[in-house]
């Protein structure tokens, strides 16, 4: 079986990976860690990964009683089954679209078979690093990590002591935004920023985004839920990360990357903790989930 990570739950079970399937080596160091929050009964996140194939997810729930925690944890899950298939021949791009592809049909299908969960959806992020093979011929051989994205969960890059965020939310105070009906500011008050206009599951058909990023040694990327963009500011996530997690952390040689137990885990670890008690410490209002991935 794949050596997949995931939250300390009974779902999603670990994807069955066949023995061809194609592995990366050194696979990436990554820490992950999810919290109910101080308002929420309960978590309607999920967040997993199978490092040896470079795969990393996170996803938020929605939908009443159970459905959001049953949405979240049915697409990581089938994300994960699809991603851990031997694809050799198929491009990075390609094996995310139909990984999402088969994760709305998951959620979809889910929801029309038991009325009770009619509706429930989630949102997605996730990172895949590619391998040579999933390279086409005319692109550079430099590192590259490919990230897919459905809803207002967000891929963001910590480098050089800058944080960028990599994904724009698929949300209607972010297309109010980009149409300049409301400002940053405005939009961050907004009664209706938790309206997302795309999700996992609750169309018959979706469309993610899916863009290639090419990777520097000491990057690091963080997967969110808004639980934490919500509460905390991009500047406030920049200070914590230069604090735990910045690039003294990280810039160990690749010997001691590969080595279990480094300071680089120690600090993905410590960054996580440090993200979620930040989050909860202004409010905590909803499920936090944080999921950072460090580059060799």
């Amino acid at each position: 079986m794949a050596d997949a990570a995931t939250l300390n739950c009974s779902k999603p079970q670990v994807p069955a990976a066949a023995a061809d399937a194609p592995l990366l080596a050194p696979s990436p160091l990554f820490a992950l860690l999810s919290d109910r929050g101080r308002v929420r009964h309960s978590n309607q996140d999920a967040c997993a990964a199978l490092p040896q194939h470079g795969v990393f997810v996170v996803c938020d729930g929605m939908g009443g009683a159970a459905g959001g925690e049953v949405a979240s944890h049915l697409a990581t899950q089938t994300f994960l089954d699809c991603l851990a298939q031997p694809n050799c021949a198929t491009q990075a791009r390609a094996r995310l679209a139909e990984a999402i592809r088969a994760a709305n049909q998951a959620v979809y299908r889910h929801s029309r078979k038991f009325p009770s969960l009619h509706g429930m959806g989630t949102t997605l992020v996730a990172l895949l690093r590619e391998n040579e093979a999933q390279r086409p011929e005319d692109v550079p051989a430099s590192p590259r990590l490919w990230i897919a994205h459905v809803g207002d969960s967000r891929c963001y890059l910590f480098r050089s002591g800058e944080l960028h965020q990599l994904t724009e939310d698929h949300s209607l105070v972010e297309e109010q935004v980009r149409a300049g009906v409301l400002s940053r500011v405005q939009a961050t008050a907004s009664p209706m920023r938790n309206i997302i206009t795309r999700a996992i599951g609750s169309q018959s058909t979706v469309e993610p985004e899916i863009a290639s990023h090419a990777t520097q040694p000491g990057d690091l990327y963080l997967l969110a839920s808004d639980g934490l963009t919500r509460e905390l500011e991009d500047k406030e996530i920049a200070r914590i990360l230069a604090r735990t997690a910045g690039p003294a952390a990280l810039a160990a040689d690749r010997r001691n990357y590969a080595t279990p137990g480094t300071a680089i885990q120690s600090a993905l670890d410590t960054a996580c903790h440090a993200l979620v008690e930040a989050s909860n410490a202004k409010g905590g209002r909803d499920n936090i989930t944080v999921l950072l991935v460090a580059c060799p």
